[in-house]
């Protein structure tokens, strides 16, 4: 791991923007805030981060309908991010997108997805892209468990491995298909073995815990880089929350999710980090001080901006 303490403690950072972020979209949900429906990143937050900090600002991701913490973890602007949820002109897509459709065009960011595997098609022409332009940028696609039946799953890995693209394949496995455990939509355990199918490796690791899909990324875009071709990463994983918010669970246990809640991302790396003497209670405690408060003036900022006119609504509209 070449990762300095300033590092480390910018990936735990990173974590708690991403479950403040997500915990104050779930308050304001529940006060009749915010319009449309928010599907929340709780306890995936290992994935992004540990994923996106292997990334250059050129680099490029895909994105899904739970995209908040792959945004946040690219670099977006939380002030921005915050008010395409509100449906407000500052926002990404000038408040016409909302939580599934935030993009950046100019960190990579590529847009959030409201298709099932939609980013799986996108990303093999991003990285067929670079290879033209004879560019070392790679990117990072990001899919569910449910995804990966799709056949966008296959069409995009095989393209990417006939071609040989830089494309890294991230399934972030929580288990869940919407309500359908994933015992019940696959006949196999681990997903990362369809990647014996087209030629690439593939990979299962610990999706919660940072460093190992740091490290495990960090592989994979080295290879990429390099002209190797892509990888197929899966993370185990799990949604500390429901599909959406208001979402019932009826179909998890309460042993369940109390065993993954032990498994908490942010209080593993955060107990390792004060155990490594790179973090006091203290640190964390401000470290969170801080994060809610600028979460709370995004929060300001968006209630404060305002919609768009009816005279913009078929502004950046596009239709073939």
């Amino acid at each position: 791991m070449d990762l300095t303490e300033k590092e480390l403690l910018g990936l735990l950072k990173v974590m708690v923007t991403i479950r403040h972020f997500e915990l104050k979209l779930a308050e304001l949900f529940a006060q009749g805030r915010i319009p449309g429906f928010v599907h929340l990143y709780v306890g995936q937050e290992a994935v992004a981060t540990g994923a996106c900090t292997t990334l250059r600002r050129d680099d490029y991701i895909t994105s899904t309908h739970r995209g908040h913490g792959h945004c946040i973890a690219k670099g977006g602007d939380l002030r921005k991010m915050m008010a395409e949820i509100y449906g407000k002109e500052a926002g990404y897509c000038k408040g016409k997108g909302g939580s599934m459709h935030i993009s950046d065009l100019d960190i990579g960011i590529l847009g959030a997805n409201g298709i099932v595997g939609g980013g799986l098609a996108i990303a093999p022409g991003a990285g067929l892209s670079a290879k033209l332009r004879k560019t070392d940028q790679v990117t990072l696609c990001f899919f569910g468990d449910g995804a990966s039946n799709q056949s966008t799953f296959h069409e995009g890995i095989n393209l990417s491995s006939v071609w040989r693209l830089p494309v890294i394949f991230i399934c972030e496995n929580n288990l869940y298909g919407i309500s359908v455990c994933q015992t019940k939509h696959q006949n196999i355990r681990d997903i990362s073995n369809r990647a014996q199918a087209y030629g690439i490796p593939g990979i299962t690791i610990d999706g919660n815990d940072v460093l190992a899909v740091y490290e495990a990324v960090h592989e994979a875009v080295g290879r990429a880089r390099a002209g190797e071709g892509p990888t197929l990463i899966e993370c185990k994983t799990y949604r500390l929350r429901g599909h959406f918010e208001g979402d019932p669970m009826a179909y998890r246990t309460k042993n369940e999710m109390e065993e993954w809640a032990k498994k908490d991302p942010i209080k593993r790396f955060r107990n390792k980090l004060l155990e490594m003497k790179i973090l006091t209670t203290r640190g964390f405690e401000t470290m969170e001080e801080e994060i809610r408060a600028t979460i709370a003036e995004t929060v300001k900022y968006a209630e404060e901006c305002p919609h768009p006119t009816t005279e913009k609504l078929l502004e950046d509209v596009f239709t073939p």
